[in-house]
């Protein structure tokens, strides 16, 4: 058994988390991937978020690089680079490697046809902000991401997401986009240029489609920012996460602390709205139990409930412990994720060794790599990847339609199965009275989670609708889930089923935490997916319990899931065998959280949320300017982003070189975060006075990285995303044409338009599906009239 990527080289010509965490998937699969490195060696070797001294290579760096060949080049000898690339099949690239500064991507893709090439920049390689300084944290406001949904509250600053979240993201999606891309260039031969933008990325990992919702309801999805009640919680022992995602959770919730009397099923304010109202009563409740007592109560309501993992106690979690979810680096002994998914019968690297600086110069460059012959033939007319695969997409809500859609943007056939009993979550959450009509049609978050796809209705929980759906599986490449365990074991449709009725079938189960374990049946949405795996700890002020970012967890897990389908589907091309995908959510958020377990392990060091501060930076942090807000409140903001002593140097030559800033103690990044505190008063009344516009006009030309905290649903107005064409006006029969977000890349040679047709109406293409089938239409109609399928939710369907 070979891995699904072996006989793939990759040239690595990028530096940092994203590039790294790119390259580490297409290693783990199989890919031999060559990092190509300055003589001082990639600066990721010497990087410790805690600032801890060590010998030899950070740990990061150990846990990223497993598995991949370090070969050192002159920056100034770039024929070594040329002979390396004109040998690979692709070549991921970021701007901050020595080497990579020396050679241009879109000069390698031009000389290069056959070659998949990834950039991997803050903005884009074009347009009007691409040469523009910009940090993780800068990013997120741009983005709107340090807003995010509603996240914190109106008497702090908002706060944005900790972790570097956003550069994971980033280097999951151009894995993705390089696995995609290869499977093209089978076809005929030629590479792509994948010009990856971490805004884009971030937008789609840290917001939740606020430009769409916007355009298409007029209104903002959150004016104000508030905490999620209850959230993370201080129990009697320690921390605890319990949540509330659904009308019947909040219920379930009064009734669980003794108060039933807080429960009116006839009013019009939001859940958020009415836990609020109790927050105070609710939180004294919770102090007064103890935290695994307060979990297992929980868990017999049915209500989202876990721990608060960190880098300490995350690795001794019970169910993290039976799943075998961490393992110790093979170098360095430190702990570190397993892989975020599991493929049986499919060989993923198992933990190696990452290599010394320089460890395999010889060996690469002195013996030389065999050249690849250009593309001789023409080009595939339809540039679309995945054209040829057909995916029966059983999900629901985020995580698993966001995976969906992205192979559908891609070119496959989703087909998009819900019930009228149970439709999309997403088409329940936009607040449209019922008396409005079709007013299930009319949620911008499902319209911007599934263009592309074809909708079917069917009730599976009948026999009828259950022999129809094992006609349509019969018909599919893949399959896509996102239930509960126990749902698909009560309808028999496990993985032995499914093989059954398709010869080859790929099946992708996404369930919040696995298919064993503990916790495995336990209700799974992406904040409590966030507080276990520790995507929350890093997130708020250290004087109050963590904020969960109440958006990371889903989109990061449909991205991962992504790229486990692309590996299952380029082993089935190999082999022809079928694959079954275990894409749990909870993996994905331990593997992007995985910096904490390992500064822990590596180093004893407890990563700890310290507001907006943050260890890239110093100074760094969100200052309140000017103006006043679109809701009428003093609530503006700039974030600076203070990287290298060359940008505090130019910093304070904008601000005039005031006398504080001449304090020599200031000149180093460690005299700064000394005096951080010092800094921040003086930086907040510079901006008070300032505008946030006359603050970006002065700071960034001049090289300083800055950024307006924007409120999500204002990202259609940054130029360099319409520039870049991000967004896409999409039509629909019931809605007003909107914008949709579509991939974080641009293409040099794929398709103009990602949406190629709106998101579909509930059970649109009940008839020509079922035809295809061979139902006629005598069968269509009877499967009808019994309730099987339909075009209108049934009545009582709850809206969140």
């Amino acid at each position: 058994m070979t891995a699904p990527l072996d006989g793939y080289t990759v040239i690595d010509l990028s530096s940092g988390i994203a590039g790294g965490y790119c390259t580490k998937i297409l290693a783990d699969g199989g890919a031999d991937i060559i990092k190509v490195e300055a003589p001082e060696g990639d600066a990721l070797r010497r990087w410790s978020a805690s600032g801890a001294e060590f010998d030899g290579d950070g740990a990061l760096f150990s846990f990223l690089a497993g598995g991949k060949r370090s070969v050192v080049v002159d920056p100034s000898e770039i024929g070594d680079v040329e002979r390396l690339v004109a040998a690979a099949d692709a070549v991921v690239w970021s701007p901050e490697s020595p080497v990579a500064q020396r050679v241009s991507p879109t000069e390698l893709y031009r000389r290069h046809p056959h070659l998949i090439v990834a950039a991997i920049t803050p903005f884009g390689l074009d347009g009007p902000w691409h040469d523009r300084p910009a940090t993780e944290f800068t990013l997120q406001a741009w983005s709107g991401g340090a807003i995010g949904i509603g996240r914190g509250s109106q008497d702090r600053a908002p706060v944005h997401v900790g972790g570097q979240v956003g550069e994971w993201l980033a280097g999951c999606y151009a894995a993705a986009m390089v696995q995609a891309f290869w499977l093209r260039a089978l076809r005929d031969g030629y590479g792509e240029l994948i010009d990856l933008s971490k805004l884009e990325a971030q937008i789609l990992g840290l917001t939740y489609y606020p430009v769409t919702y916007f355009e298409i309801l007029d209104r903002p999805w959150r004016t104000e920012r508030r905490p999620t009640v209850p959230g993370v919680a201080q129990a009697a022992d320690g921390l605890v996460a319990l949540g509330c995602g659904t009308a019947q959770q909040w219920w379930d919730l009064c009734a669980m602390s003794g108060h039933d009397d807080w429960i009116d099923e006839t009013t019009e304010l939001t859940i958020t709205e009415q836990a609020n109202l109790h927050a105070d009563e609710l939180y004294s409740w919770i102090r007064g139990q103890h935290a695994d007592d307060l979990r297992e109560l929980a868990s017999a309501f049915r209500i989202p409930n876990s721990p608060v993992g960190n880098g300490e106690n995350v690795t001794e979690m019970d169910h993290f412990v039976k799943r075998g979810a961490f393992e110790r680096n093979p170098r360095d002994g430190f702990t570190q994720p397993t892989h975020p998914y599991r493929i049986s019968g499919v060989e993923l690297r198992t933990a190696a060794a990452a290599p010394r600086l320089g460890q395999h110069t010889s060996e690469v460059v002195g013996a030389g790599l065999p050249r690849r012959d250009p593309p001789s033939g023409a080009r595939h007319r339809n540039r679309l990847p995945l054209e040829r695969l057909r995916v029966l997409d059983m999900t629901t809500f985020w995580a698993g339609p966001s995976c969906t859609h992205a192979l559908g943007m891609l070119g496959a056939e989703v087909i998009h199965l819900e019930s009228t009993a149970r439709p999309d979550g997403t088409r329940l959450i936009a607040g449209i009275p019922a008396s409005v009509e079709q007013w299930w049609e009319r949620s911008p978050i499902f319209s911007a989670l599934n263009t592309n796809k074809k909708g079917l209705t069917l009730d599976f929980q009948t026999e009828q609708g259950r022999e129809v759906l094992r006609r349509l599986i019969a018909t599919c490449d893949v399959v896509v889930e996102n239930f509960t365990p126990r749902v698909i074991d009560q309808i028999g449709l496990d993985f032995e089923t499914v093989r059954a009725l398709r010869d080859g079938i790929i099946m992708v189960r996404m369930p919040g935490f696995g298919l064993d374990g503990p916790w495995r049946d336990n209700p799974a949405f992406a904040y409590i997916i966030e507080d276990a795996s520790g995507l929350s700890w890093l997130t708020g002020y250290p004087d109050r319990t963590p904020y969960e970012p109440y958006s990371v967890g889903d989109p990061n897990a449909g991205v991962h899931a992504l790229n486990a389908v692309l590996l299952a589907v380029e082993h089935h091309r190999r082999t022809g065998e079928a694959v079954l995908v275990e894409a749990a959510m909870v993996d994905a958020a331990l593997t992007i959280a995985a910096e904490q377990v390992i500064e822990y392990s590596a180093y004893g060091a407890l990563l700890q949320r310290d507001g907006n501060r943050g260890p890239v930076a110093a100074p760094q942090n969100l200052y309140r300017c000017a103006d006043i807000d679109e809701f009428g409140r003093p609530d503006s903001w700039v974030a600076i982003a203070v990287e290298t002593d060359a940008q505090w140097d130019t910093l304070c030559e904008a601000l005039g070189r005031p006398g504080w800033t001449r304090a020599p103690a200031l000149s180093t990044a460690a005299g700064r975060r000394a005096q951080h505190d010092l800094i921040d008063e003086k930086l907040s009344d510079w901006c008070v006075s300032r505008g946030g516009d006359k603050i970006i006009e002065t700071l960034w030309p001049a090289g300083v990285p800055v950024a307006k905290v924007m409120q999500p649903h204002r990202q259609g107005e940054l130029p360099q995303l319409w520039h870049r064409r991000f967004f896409e006006h999409v039509g629909h029969p019931v809605n007003v044409a909107a914008p949709h977000s579509t991939l974080p890349v641009t293409l040099a040679d794929g398709p103009r338009e990602f949406h190629r047709e709106p998101a579909p109406l509930l059970g649109e293409h009940n008839h020509a599906v079922l035809s295809e089938l061979g139902l006629s239409d005598a069968e269509i109609d009877a499967l009808e009239h019994a309730g099987v399928i339909g075009t209108e939710p049934r009545r009582g369907t709850a809206k969140r």
